[in-house]
């Protein structure tokens, strides 16, 4: 159910004076963003995806170059992915212009790994950087998912799946504690966790249809532990337990039903379900199982200290002025792609590198953007 204008003018406002106070008040970011609506437009989410990740919006990479895939050995992968990301960009897009994201996707992917070494490249991580760089072009995805695969990401990002297997493991212990029959069905099914692997590796990007429903989940995780996703998880089946348990109790039958998410999931109450959850049954407790002693995850385990580095931020208005008296320009963007379209391939290069294709969509296909006061709150 939509909320009412009051209270979005009242969510704009807080999180406006949140930015620009100093340091950053980090925390009601994080309380926007996992509050009833999420953080409301890509506009917003532009201006606090960055601070809730302590991303330093006038230090950002340079644009990668085409050099950037020369011989990396994830780039034949890396490529088919993407190629195979069609539905992922929304529609009304031109030919061109998702010709022109995929590319960007490509390399930021590439650039990231190419960075981070000791970050390894898995199918799915593709279904991630496409949301960030839809709503915040090529050059904040970068920064973003540098951060993010440092420390949510960290642990799908080793050169084995044990660390995610370790991470679908908290998922059983959830379901025991809160319903123990719904729990032993499952495992008399034998249907182990695998169904909600593509959930987790790329946060529901992979399974969702509606953008704004993949967005209105990162919101919430950004800002939130990263086991999060896992409490979702959770929450998503304990709300169809009716249709679990009606379902046959075989391992086919019950992974055809569960891998397959509803489009239509009441995803505010899953939010608040899994806050709840994540409460009464927090990570530290489900990892006294023995299962969950055997393996330590990197995420949980520096994600406290990335929290309070978070706190320490400065408002944009502070650093833009800092930015101005130590300038640092990016090299030059490289110049785009020549063909029959360049000009409608020079627009989009430019357009995405500093608002995000989420934008440019908008405007191809009249979709209402925000509202006006947005842009009053945020000039």
């Amino acid at each position: 159910m939509p909320q009412p204008e009051s209270k979005k003018k009242k969510k704009l406002v807080a999180i406006h004076q949140a930015l620009n106070v100093d340091p950053v008040d980090v925390e009601t970011l994080r309380q926007s963003a996992i509050s009833e609506g999420g953080l409301l437009t890509d506009e917003i989410r532009r201006k606090v995806w960055p601070k809730l990740l302590n991303v330093n919006v006038y230090k950002l990479p340079p644009k990668p170059g085409k050099d950037i895939r020369e011989g990396h050995k994830d780039y034949n992968q890396v490529l088919m992915d993407v190629q195979r990301s069609l539905r992922r960009f929304p529609q009304g897009m031109s030919s061109e212009e998702r010709g022109v994201l995929q590319e960007q996707l490509i390399n930021v992917i590439l650039y990231v790994l190419q960075r981070n070494l000791q970050l390894h490249y898995y199918q799915g991580y593709h279904d991630i950087v496409v949301t960030f760089l839809l709503v915040v072009g090529e050059r904040m995805a970068i920064a973003l998912m540098e951060i993010l695969s440092s420390h949510h990401l960290r642990d799908f990002m080793d050169p084995t799946m044990d660390s995610t297997k370790h991470i679908l493991n908290y998922l059983m212990p959830i379901l025991q504690r809160v319903n123990p029959q719904l729990h032993d069905f499952l495992q008399r099914a034998e249907v182990g966790t695998i169904f909600a692997l593509s959930w987790l590796i790329t946060w529901y990007g992979h399974v969702l249809s509606k953008f704004r429903h993949t967005v209105r989940l990162y919101d919430f995780f950004l800002a939130s532990h990263p086991l999060m996703p896992v409490y979702v998880a959770a929450a998503i089946v304990l709300h169809r337990e009716e249709e679990v348990m009606k379902c046959d109790c075989d391992m086919a039958s019950v992974h055809q039903l569960l891998s397959k998410i509803p489009q239509d999931l009441p995803y505010e109450t899953l939010i608040i379900k899994a806050e709840e959850l994540f409460s009464h049954h927090p990570p530290p407790e489900l990892a006294k199982q023995a299962a969950l002693q055997l393996r330590k995850s990197i995420a949980i385990s520096t994600f406290q200290d990335f929290q309070v580095a978070t706190s320490r931020q400065r408002p944009d208005a502070v650093l833009r002025e800092q930015f101005k008296e130590k300038p640092c320009l990016p090299p030059a963007d490289p110049a785009p792609p020549v063909g029959a379209n360049q000009l409608v391939k020079m627009a989009v290069w430019g357009l995405t590198a500093t608002l995000g294709a989420a934008a440019l969509a908008v405007v191809n296909t009249a979709v209402e953007w925000a509202p006006e006061f947005v842009f009053q709150l945020f000039p």
